[in-house]
Order: C-alpha cells, then sequence, then structure tokens
C-alpha cells in the first residue's frame, strides 16, 4: 500500500505542478524549461521542463494520460523502488536529449509518462503475480510498437500539425528506456531486501 501511495503522490506533483505552471506568468514558465545550451547554468531544468506545456491540448492530453498512468498504479500497486525508478527516470531522460544535438529545447509530461509505463511493464513482467503478468506484456508491447512506429532514434522531432507544436520523440525513448532500466534495478532491489528480511 505504501508503495502505491509514493506512485500516487508523483502522479498528484507531476499534475498540479502542471496546473499550477499553466496559470503563471509565461515569463515563469520559460524559466523553467530545459534547453540544451544552457541548462548547466539553470540545473533544474532536468525536472521543471516536464511541467511547462505549449497549449491547451498539449497539457490536456498530458493530465489524462497522468490520470491513465496513476489509476494503473494504484491498481498494480508498485513497490517504492518502482517509484523512486520513475522519479530518477524523470531528470535522466532529459539529459539523454542531449545526444541529439538537433534537440534545443523539450517541455511537458509524455517522456516522463513513457518512463512510468515503462516502469510498471518491467516490473509487472520481472516480478509481478503470475496472474498480472499478461498485463505486463500487454503494456511493453504497447510501449515498444509505438516507440517502432515513431522512430525517435532517427526522427528525434517532428512537426505535429494537428497540436500546431513540435514533438520531441526522442524524449519518448529516453524516458521508456530510463524507465525499463531503473525499473528493472528496482525489481532486483525489491528481491535483495526480501532475501535479507528472510534470510
Amino acid at each position: 500500500m505504501r508503495g502505491s501511495r509514493s506512485w500516487l503522490a508523483l502522479c498528484i506533483l507531476h499534475g498540479v505542478a502542471s496546473l499550477v505552471l499553466w496559470a503563471s506568468p509565461a515569463a515563469l514558465a520559460q524559466a523553467l524549461v530545459w534547453r540544451s545550451a544552457d541548462w548547466a547554468q539553470r540545473p533544474w531544468t532536468p525536472w521543471t521542463s516536464a511541467w511547462v506545456h505549449l497549449n491547451a491540448p498539449h497539457l490536456v492530453g498530458n493530465l489524462l494520460a497522468l490520470g491513465v498512468l496513476a489509476a494503473i498504479g494504484w491498481r498494480l500497486r508498485p513497490s517504492r523502488a518502482a517509484t523512486l525508478a520513475w522519479a530518477l527516470s524523470w531528470p535522466l531522460l532529459q539529459l539523454s536529449l542531449l545526444l541529439w544535438p538537433l534537440i534545443g529545447y523539450a517541455v511537458g509530461l509524455s517522456g516522463v509518462l513513457h518512463a512510468g509505463v515503462a516502469v510498471l511493464a518491467v516490473c509487472l513482467l520481472l516480478d509481478g503475480p503470475k496472474a498480472l503478468r499478461p498485463w505486463g506484456l500487454l503494456l511493453a508491447s504497447g510501449l515498444l510498437l509505438k516507440l517502432w512506429l515513431e522512430r525517435g532514434w532517427s526522427g528525434p522531432v517532428v512537426w505535429d500539425p494537428g497540436g500546431q507544436m513540435s514533438v520531441v520523440r526522442a524524449a519518448h525513448l529516453g524516458g521508456a528506456a530510463w524507465g525499463a532500466l531503473l525499473g528493472a534495478l528496482g525489481v532486483g532491489w525489491d528481491r535483495w531486501r526480501a532475501r535479507r528480511a528472510s534470510g
């Protein structure tokens, strides 16, 4: 139960911070945007940039997806190690965008959401109850299919004419990669603690 509460708390943080920034002056939001050229002088931006959204559909879409992720997390009861894995993926996925010099800045929760899905999928596949492992496979398969269709490794940024904004697909790729890696490490940590407690 405590693990699922920490997961829900992180979801609430992302949602509330995104809404507060949306209602804040534009100058404040711009000060919180991660930019590849000067992020080292503004070291808070690998965290805060996820809460900045470019328009209302961008914000609403990400908040709806965040709500689904919160509901899934509450139902599946991820451990605190899983929540920590998701939290660590958050700034790391932003910094991984430095691998693509084309990307000058990135905002929004989508990379963080991809990381959360990856964490849940890995935890279910590696350590979930047997009855729930098909759900882990479903989550992982859906995520991998989306990443394959997006091909963020070769097209890291694309223009979305419907949303009238650039979509940083490399953030989705980075979020999924960090979420899977750290989620697996979190499962290993939980298993080590369980063995230690029983031994």
